[in-house]
């Protein structure tokens, strides 16, 4: 069993790739996070970006265009984006601990060699699993895999794909034998531009605006057997594999925004005078920001601890399930906190504070609601013990 770190101890390179993500954070997204929100859309100069700091290959190996680095770093990037733009976050989150790892773990070694030397050097990945009939009864998949010659025949629609709109490369999930239930699911790799595959429209959401959130369109997508992801019928292991990983990468992406909004309110405080004293020495401010702060680095440690417990082969899903849910809650929570030490300013799209508040919401809904989260804790508890 390999040797685990302390949780907030940072190796040197763990240290010197962190501050680099934050510099790039904050020089290069910070000036444009507010209007890309405004338009809902990311700036085209965005994904090139990510690619060329290596933030959208982080676990591809160094041969096939990637970082060769660990799970843990995609984390920490996650965290550092987020505290800038939780919509770049979710960009860089999706692309490292879905689509990437959904293809480490389960492609053939001819997949891997094809789809992660795309995914490290240029293209982006969108993970199609959910449905308007399913979401959190995630295998309840009305999309269709029809056998025809020696492949498939794709049909049906998806709903709120992250990363649809720049997305090169999809990973869809559809069933080829509804009698079989979740056994019948199966996971196939679908590229932008195939005949029969649109993507007719993009969802205008509350937050996590520059984001792109579309729907899929799959009428007689021809996908061939060489195309299948996993085996035939394992959909649904890929599903939850992937997904118990993508929920850690949640939990930084929420660790980073409360971090942000964090930070914010501790300038404000300390430069606005009510009074005739700056608002950090009023003791209930000081309280407020204390109790912020706690509930930001105890969701830092349960993310981290998930995280090396990942990278160490070790089990992590209860403390996956429990990192995105502690930090979905405390995320909402800070940002609301934070918003109203500014006041009525805090109320007005000209603060940061409100696209704080609005980006948390998600954090309780995607990748497993937070009521998922508990039941996935509980049945652990159940059947393992404390």
């Amino acid at each position: 069993m390999s040797e685990r770190p302390a949780l907030t101890d940072l190796t040197d390179e763990e240290r010197v790739f962190r501050d680099t993500v934050r510099a790039f954070a904050e020089e290069r997204l910070r000036p444009i996070a507010g209007p890309m929100d405004r338009e809902g859309k990311l700036r085209p100069e965005v994904v090139p970006w990510l690619f060329e700091l290596g933030l959208m290959g982080i676990e591809v190996p160094e041969t096939l265009g990637g970082a060769g680095a660990t799970f843990f770093m995609s984390i920490l990037a996650i965290e550092e984006l987020a505290r800038v733009d939780a919509s770049v976050a979710v960009v860089c989150d999706v692309q490292n601990t879905l689509v990437i790892n959904a293809v480490r773990k389960f492609g053939t070694p001819q997949q891997q060699e094809r789809m992660l030397g795309q995914l490290g050097s240029g293209t982006v990945g969108a993970y199609a699993l959910s449905e308007a009939g399913s979401g959190s009864d995630a295998f309840a998949l009305a999309c269709r895999a029809t056998p025809k010659g020696d492949g498939y025949l794709l049909n049906g629609r998806k709903l709120w794909i992250t990363n649809g709109g720049e997305a090169g490369l999809f990973l869809v999930f559809a069933t080829v034998d509804a009698a079989a239930g979740y056994k019948g699911i199966t996971c196939f790799v679908v590229e932008r531009g195939a005949a029969g595959f649109s993507i007719p429209r993009k969802e205008d959401k509350l937050g996590i605006r520059a984001s792109s959130t579309c729907e899929l369109v799959f009428e007689d997508v021809v996908v061939s057997r060489e195309d299948v992801l996993g085996a035939v019928g394992k959909g649904y292991k890929v599903a939850i594999e992937t997904l118990n990983e993508g929920r850690i990468g949640i939990a930084a992406q929420m660790v980073g925004l409360a971090q942000g909004a964090l930070e914010g309110a501790l300038a404000y405080v300390q430069q606005r005078e009510q009074f005739g004293q700056k608002l950090a020495e009023f003791q209930a401010v000081r309280h407020r920001l204390a109790r912020c702060a706690i509930d930001v680095e105890a969701a830092r440690l349960l993310s981290y601890n998930a995280a090396r417990l990942h990278d160490a082969g070790q089990p992590f899903l209860r403390q996956a399930a429990m990192a995105k849910w502690f930090a979905s809650e405390i995320a909402e929570r800070v940002a609301s906190e934070c918003l109203e030490l500014y006041g009525g300013v805090g109320f007005t799209t000209e603060c940061t504070a409100e696209k704080y508040l609005r980006d948390a919401k998600i954090g309780k809904i995607y990748e497993g609601t937070s009521f998922i989260q508990l039941d996935t804790i509980a049945k652990s508890l159940l059947s393992e013990g404390v």
